[in-house]
């Protein structure tokens, strides 16, 4: 029953010799001390040899860490890669696997290909045969095609067979054992076949008149060694029953004729057509679906003649169109974003999207040259810019990625990419079994409206629960769309699972006509977020909130930011009065920008006789000290709020407001007995620094009644960086 937290937290102090970064926000002390002693050894941050509890041969650092930790974060050059696939490192990898849940890149630089090879075997071993579930790359200006898209493919799951996925000597163990699993099943499906198909040739056989039996005979015999390949090609044919070595001959040479008496007779010709030099070279293997759970890995080792060069993993398609991998009747498991957009000729992509007929481009690969292993459920990628190249590649991933849940793409400069994006989620949600559940797409400027986005990937993806859609700036050019495409706005949206809806408008007006659709779909919503949004009419508003109480019964927060409710204060009233709402957000809003007196103590009543209300958010609404003195009243005794978290951030709040504040706080608590519901209160950047004396007294008095969080800001800077910008 005894904590070791503090034995945890002196560690850190004595080992790290840092201050933890958000430190009050640390739960364990002992698994943010081990995972963070594991990456600082990984990387060399930390010198072992220089703390005498560290400096023994017998320990391994990273080998004894390494079980706790759950997730890490790859740097640069990727040296913890290559660290981390060293041999004398294994069971740190093994551990690693069984413990990993999050990869992280960050400020990755371009890297040779033995570096690459090592990150392959580690990907491979901590996704494709690990618990990774989540992987996130940040901040890469300048990203190198061939590294990020490997990284991408082997996220999906999708990487090819062979030498590449060597641990030193030989293949991937566990490679090798679901390939010995697969032959063994094979060998005896192939076994179970043959004698089915004996018995039914055996009985077919018993039916037959003597003289038939004898022609069967003779055409059997008619393909035996010595038999010229002449005879052999022009004898008679028969409505077929082909099979798979039939399957596997050159289209080319037809063998139909084999196979009529069943599998032992289409094998030996099958074998005759494969050894004939002349033939041998138009012997392909048969289009299949990808990542059938009965396809060989053996086949897949077959795709390349030098598994050692990344680079015809990524770079394959003037190859595979030589090889006809581009069949439109090739029966690839999902559509891939080309053949969804060939085929539909409206769709958003259409005229963004490379068509590989015309030659292809890097990056692109068919999904049919890899195998198909354990992919991630989530994929972040921050501030990476996407190429066309890129996206289009990212559009075929994510066509069959029927195990992603979560998606975030953030600032990665879309532009008119991001209808490539679309078309391949929406060749995704033909699959009966997508488990896509959130999607986050931010970035500068916008291509298309918000709504109208907002509008297409709930019509393809009704059982999401999470939406975000965040520009900063619209696009001049918004509006030139590849022509013969729909407005996204007609797309009929269907029953939704929505459960919280985010919105970040480019200085957009907020129609309710396009919003309120989604809105009434939404029955499940619970958290609503309009940003940088403008009011293009009086009405919107209270048409907006009208549908909220009518179709969105469960809404439990709504936030509106940087949104002028200056001339709306009937609406804020309203809100703030709604018994269900527990938590409201007005940040930015100018709320006192034009009002009286009489608006504040209309809101204070309205507070007060709110029990549902748990927090109340009104960062940057300039209500300075005497606004601030006035909201100590919700929690007077005659209240029956239930307020708990109240945020008054950036409210050009001064040391003696807040004491006068507390002061006032606290005869309200010992009028009421000390019984107060109120636990948590957030000042950020206001003007305590004028006063740091009373301040402290402040700060001190209040943290005896609630959690203060707060921080050192520096209000003369900031002004001074503001008049800086004007």
């Amino acid at each position: 029953g005894l904590s070791t937290q503090p034995i945890w937290r002196k560690l850190w102090d004595d080992v790290m010799k840092t201050r933890p970064p958000n430190s009050e926000n640390i739960t364990c002390w002992r698994k943010k001390f081990l995972e963070t002693f594991f990456s600082n050894v990984l990387h060399g941050v930390l010198d072992v040899s220089s703390d005498w509890r560290l400096n023994d041969h017998h320990f391994s650092p990273l080998l004894h860490s390494s079980p706790h930790v759950s997730q890490l974060t790859l740097c640069n050059m990727l040296q913890g890669a290559v660290e981390l696939t060293a041999e004398h490192n294994q069971e740190v990898l093994e551990n690693l696997a069984g413990s990993l849940q999050i990869l992280k890149f960050q400020h990755l630089l371009s890297s040779d290909q033995s570096i690459r090879r090592s990150l392959v075997l580690l990907l491979h071993r901590l996704i494709h045969h690990g618990s990774v579930s989540q992987v996130s790359m940040y901040s890469w200006p300048v990203p190198d095609t061939v590294l990020l898209v490997l990284i991408l493919s082997m996220s999906a799951g999708f990487w090819r067979s062979g030498n590449a996925l060597t641990y030193h000597s030989g293949l991937c163990g566990l490679c090798r054992e679901e390939d010995e699993a697969q032959s063994q099943g094979s060998a005896q499906e192939q076994a179970e076949r043959g004698r089915d198909e004996r018995e039914w040739s055996n009985g077919e056989n018993r039916k037959r008149s003597p003289r038939m039996r004898e022609e069967a005979d003779a055409e059997v015999n008619g393909c035996r060694a010595d038999t010229p390949l002449s005879s052999v090609l022009s004898g008679p044919r028969s409505p077929p029953l082909r099979n798979q070595a039939c399957g596997e001959a050159s289209s080319e040479v037809p063998c139909e004729h084999a196979s009529v008496q069943g599998g032992s007779a289409s094998r030996r010709v099958s074998r005759r057509l494969s050894c004939h030099p002349a033939l041998r070279k138009t012997r392909r293997r048969p289009k299949s679906a990808v990542g059938k759970k009965g396809r060989s890995l053996r086949r897949s080792r077959r795709l390349y003649a030098d598994p050692e060069d990344l680079y015809d993993f990524v770079f394959t398609v003037a190859r595979e169109d030589n090889a006809g991998l581009l069949d439109k009747n090739s029966a690839m498991e999902g559509e891939s974003a080309e053949n969804w957009t060939s085929s539909s000729p409206g769709s958003p992509c259409a005229g963004h999207t490379g068509s590989k007929k015309r030659g292809g481009c890097a990056g692109i690969f068919s999904l049919k040259a890899a195998h198909r292993f354990r992919s991630v459920s989530t994929l972040e990628l921050f501030s990476i810019p996407l190429t066309g190249e890129t996206c289009r590649t990212l559009s075929n991933l994510l066509s069959s990625w029927v195990s992603l849940e979560n998606l975030v793409l953030s600032y990665n400069g879309l532009g008119a990419n991001i209808f490539c994006i679309l078309s391949g989620l929406r060749a995704l949600s033909h699959h009966s079994d997508c488990h896509l559940r959130v999607v986050r797409v931010s970035d500068v400027f916008s291509h298309m409206p918000c709504m109208e986005l907002v509008r297409y990937i709930l019509s393809a993806f009704p059982q999401l629960h999470t939406l975000s859609v965040s520009f900063d700036l619209k696009n001049q050019l918004e509006g030139n769309r590849p022509e013969g495409n729909p407005s996204c706005s007609e797309a009929e949206i269907p029953e939704s699972c929505l459960e919280q809806l985010e919105i970040r408008f480019p200085r957009e007006p907020l129609h309710t006509t396009f919003l309120l659709p989604v809105l009434k779909v939404s029955k499940s919503l619970q958290q609503l977020s309009l940003d940088s949004a403008t009011l293009p009419g009086s009405q919107e508003l209270g048409l907006l909130l009208e549908a909220l109480r009518e179709c969105n019964p469960n809404l439990k927060k709504l936030s509106f930011h940087d949104v002028n409710l200056a001339e709306h204060q009937k609406e804020v009233l309203l809100l703030l009065q709604d018994p269900v709402l527990q938590e409201i957000t007005f940040s930015f809003c100018r709320l006192f920008e034009s009002s009286t007196a009489e608006f504040l103590s209309e809101i204070i009543n309205t507070v007060k006789r709110n029990s549902s209300l748990k927090s109340l958010k009104l960062p940057g609404n300039r209500l300075g000290n005497h606004r601030l003195v006035a909201l100590a009243d919700i929690f007077s005794e005659d209240s029956s709020s239930s307020l708990c978290q109240l945020d008054v951030s950036s409210n050009c709040i001064k040391p003696d407001g807040l004491l006068e504040f507390t002061k006032k706080l606290e005869g309200h608590i010992q009028q009421r007995g000390g019984q107060i519901q109120f636990t948590h209160l957030r000042l950020f950047q206001n003007w305590l620094d004028q006063d740091a004396e009373t301040a402290q007294e402040a700060l001190r008095r209040l943290k005896a009644v609630c959690s203060v969080v707060n921080d050192s800001w520096d209000s003369s800077q900031a002004f001074a960086d503001y008049i800086s910008v004007m």
